[in-house]
């Protein structure tokens, strides 16, 4: 009953995206590349260009079965060209040309990439198995939770902020959603969860607070990579340095879920060995614990950054080290990942005394799912 009473609240999380209504397009549609012919010495601004004659057969929706030609230019430059080979699986961008579409004749089709979601499914499988096999039914509650995390993502957070709530807000709002129902879900309704609960919300709202300052102080302006600037072409209403700084917050959630409940976990697990060691005394193997942690969880999250940046860590190579590190995108990295870090460390000490004191004094109440 109360393991329904958890999945209850999960679903009620999920509802938040009721406040927010998209605007209707029209939806992509998938095709096969049937065949294609080259076209060489296209002219093209300063350089010459080849043009692949597309014959396109539609997959799905209205048009299904219909087969269209298209145009796909290629510059020579990789991080715009689609290479399309025979056998190619394509998503289509459909537009209308006129209001009331009829037929084929009435809309307009462009290659706006090649199908790579097969291999998402894919992966998506092997990790599921894996959590399976190996987590059993902890791995099938994980993997419930990371859904509705992605969830409240997707259909909470983003709808909220192009809706134009504080970005600041709506992140922490869906991190304490995303904290409550992860952690209860996996780790189940006691004092041990609640504890690495209100450690984590407490670590996530301190790096808010830096993420707040952080860009005040270092001017930040929320433009560190291509996604926000194609972002402000269609809205420039939103607050960028909002969006920055909830997207610190959720960068660091992950690490700092673990980091609680990993010492939440042991300083239960201490007090069930030796029920007569005091608040202080659980305190202080919380924190040796922590002090274990700390070292290769904000390694970790380090890692993550400079792995995810490896393209602007060569860059480093070709440019003046000082006005590389004073570039916008590089400055943004560095202090996204010590926000990270150092809400890691400050969720050592805090979860260390929640948990000591709600496992030590309130032990005796505890109800287990």
């Amino acid at each position: 009953m109360k393991k329904i009473l958890i999945i209850i609240l999960m679903f009620t999380g999920l509802s938040i995206p009721a406040i927010a209504e998209g605007d209707k397009v029209l939806p992509a549609e998938k095709g096969l590349v049937e065949n294609i012919e080259y076209i060489d010495n296209i002219q093209g601004g300063d350089q010459n260009q080849i043009k692949q004659d597309v014959t396109v057969k539609i997959l799905t929706g209205k048009f299904k079965g219909e087969t269209v030609e298209l145009d796909n230019m290629l510059t020579g430059n990789p991080a715009y060209d689609i290479m399309l080979s025979k056998g190619d699986r394509v998503v289509l961008h459909v537009e209308p040309r006129v209001e009331f579409i009829e037929d084929i004749e009435d809309v307009e089709f462009f290659i706006s990439d090649i199908e790579r979601v097969n291999a998402i499914y894919i992966f998506t499988g092997i990790f599921f198995l894996m959590l399976l096999l190996i987590g059993r039914k902890k791995g099938i509650l994980s993997f419930i939770s990371i859904v509705a995390t992605v969830a409240l993502i997707f259909f909470a957070l983003t709808p909220m902020i192009l809706h134009e709530v504080s970005p600041i807000l709506a992140s922490l709002i869906v991190c304490i959603l995303s904290t409550v129902i992860t952690i209860y879900l996996v780790g189940g309704l006691n004092f041990k969860s609640t504890s690495a609960i209100l450690g984590s919300i407490v670590s996530v709202g301190f790096a808010a607070a830096l993420s707040i300052l952080s860009i005040k102080l270092a001017t930040l302006t929320g433009f560190a990579g291509e996604e926000p600037m194609f972002l402000y072409t269609a809205r420039p209403d939103l607050d960028f340095t909002g969006i920055l700084s909830a997207s610190m917050m959720l960068a660091a959630l992950g690490a700092v879920m673990d980091t609680a409940v990993s010492i939440a976990s042991t300083i239960n697990e201490i007090y069930l060995t030796d029920k007569n060691l005091t608040i202080k005394d659980l305190f202080k193997s919380g924190m040796n614990v922590g002090r274990d942690i700390i070292g290769t969880m904000s390694n970790t999250l380090i890692l993550v950054y400079l792995g995810s940046s490896l393209p602007l860590v060569l860059l480093s190579n070709n440019i003046d080290l000082n006005k590389f590190f004073n570039l916008n995108q590089v400055a943004t990295e560095i202090t996204s990942a010590l926000i990270g870090s150092i809400a890691i460390l400050a969720c050592v000490p805090v979860t260390a005394i929640i948990s000591a004191y709600l496992i030590k004094t309130k032990h005796k109440e505890e109800f287990e799912i």
